[in-house]
Order: C-alpha cells, then structure tokens, then sequence
C-alpha cells in the first residue's frame, strides 16, 4: 500500500473529522515515539508532532527544569494542559511517557485520533534510557525505573487503541506494522 494510499485507508475507518484524524504514539521513555513518529510521518505524508517539544516552547523551558522548578506534580500538571489543549490536524503525535497521568490530555488525545502504545521489556527500556533526570523523565523521588515501568504499563494499555509489540524490530518494521494495522 502507497503512502498515500495508507493514509486515505487510516482517513476511512472514520478517522476524518478535523480533529479525530491523527496517530498518537505512547508508551516509556527510550520507547522511540519521537523516532517512529517521525519515520512514520514521512511514510504517510503527514506532521510529525513532539508534544515534549511543544511543552518546552510554551514554557520556555526544557522538561528537566520544569521539574527542578515546579516539582513533579507541577510538571505532570503541566503536561496534562498543554496536551490536553494540543491541537493538531492529519498529524502523528509523540506524547511524552507520563502524559498517561493526565486524564483530560488522555481523553482528549484518543478524541483526537488514534492512540498507538509502542510496548517494549523493561530491559529493553533500561538498556536505552541514559540519565532519567536529565531526560526529563518524571519519576518520584526514590521510585526506580522499574517501579515506574510497572506503574505505567497498565495506564498505557488502558489508554491504547492498538498496542505494538516493539521488541527486537526495526523501525521501518514498526512503522509498516503501524500502517498495517491502521489500513
């Protein structure tokens, strides 16, 4: 299936309303949201948007010290407005991985389209994330990655319209899963 044609085949199971026709990825830190939205944009033809990148700009500040400044709970409040606000048309949305805490972003992202978990083992997350602090990953003082990998895993398959077993793939191969299982 063409580019095009796999978006046309998204747009009709119902997916065309102004604000109902975008692909929103979510899942951990280190998931690749970011990465698989952006190949996956260029592969349907459409914006790539990075909600943690849209929080920066309307705050003026990177995540790490949104948190060092306003402490977790001011960040995840943070979050859930501007992504419960976001707006986007025929876009694929990378969420940052505790938006699943923000239950008006969350109903107002699923409203806005369909919501993509992009699953992966806890050891392959803890293989990839470098410094959580630094990244900007909102974790309680004292709570390990694992911790928050099982806090967080049921959230987002409670929120996922699809969930993408994404251990060991390439991305090219997540994303022609993603179109499959879109067409």
């Amino acid at each position: 299936m063409g580019e095009s044609a796999a978006w046309k085949s998204h747009m009709a199971m119902g997916k065309g309303a102004a604000s109902g026709n975008n692909i929103v990825l979510i899942g951990m830190p280190g998931a690749g949201k970011s990465t698989v939205g952006v190949v996956l944009a260029k592969h349907l033809g459409c914006r790539f948007v990075d909600s943690d990148i849209v929080i920066q700009e309307k705050t003026g500040l990177l995540l790490h010290e949104i948190i060092e400044k306003q402490g977790l709970d001011g960040f995840l409040k943070v979050e859930n407005e501007i992504n419960a606000a976001l707006e986007a048309r025929r876009s694929i949305i990378a969420t940052g991985g505790s938006v699943i805490y923000g239950k008006e972003a969350m109903r107002h992202l699923k409203v806005m389209g369909k919501v993509v978990y992009l699953k992966l083992s806890y050891q392959s997350i803890e293989r990839r994330l470098g410094d959580l602090n630094e990244r900007g990953v909102a974790v309680r003082e004292g709570q390990s990655l694992l911790d928050l990998y099982n806090e967080r895993v049921p959230y987002y398959e409670q929120y996922a319209d699809i969930i993408l077993d994404c251990e060991d793939k390439m991305i090219r191969d997540i994303v022609a899963e993603i179109k499959e299982r879109l067409s």
